[in-house]
């Protein structure tokens, strides 16, 4: 089973292009309300940390784009950001054999996934995956997924 929502990419930038916007704008007016209006006072502080805080959200919800891959015999993630130079992009690729259990957290905003591999060195390793911009469809399919594969690897070891 192949998912991904790289098609969504370009309203992941156009999201972010129209946050930076508004803090750009929001500095200026600022700016201009400070110098030259004076009108709203204390409220000018709100032309910026709106724009701030919902930006920060943006970023904190964690890399926009996730690929899973469980065509063959080996599973492959990918996880990565519209903004190239934010975070690094996660890419694992391993044999459906290891793959011990996974987990989905959801707090608020921000979806994880935690799958865990069994492993030579240190017997089983976490891999962190951030699935906030998934629709319920997509991590539905992705849990249906990833539990056959662990029923399929159940089995074989009996």
């Amino acid at each position: 089973m192949r998912l991904s929502n790289r098609t969504k990419a370009p309203v992941y930038n156009f999201i972010n292009t129209l946050l930076l916007m508004m803090f750009f704008g929001g500095i200026i007016g600022f700016i201009i309300e400070e110098y030259k209006f004076q009108i709203l006072g204390a409220l000018s502080y709100l032309l910026i940390i709106i724009p701030v805080s919902l930006l920060v959200l943006f970023y904190i919800n964690g890399r926009q784009i996730f690929e899973y891959d469980s065509d063959g015999e080996a599973l492959h993630f990918k996880n990565r950001n519209i903004v190239p130079f934010l975070n690094q992009p996660l890419s694992d690729e391993f044999p459906k054999y290891k793959l011990m259990k996974f987990e989905t957290v959801s707090l608020l905003f921000v979806k994880r996934l935690y799958v865990t591999i069994s492993s030579k060195n240190s017997g089983s390793t976490i891999l962190k995956y951030e699935i906030s911009y998934l629709t319920q469809k997509e991590v539905n399919d992705l849990k249906f997924s990833l539990n056959k594969v662990i029923k399929a690897n159940k089995e074989r070891r009996h």
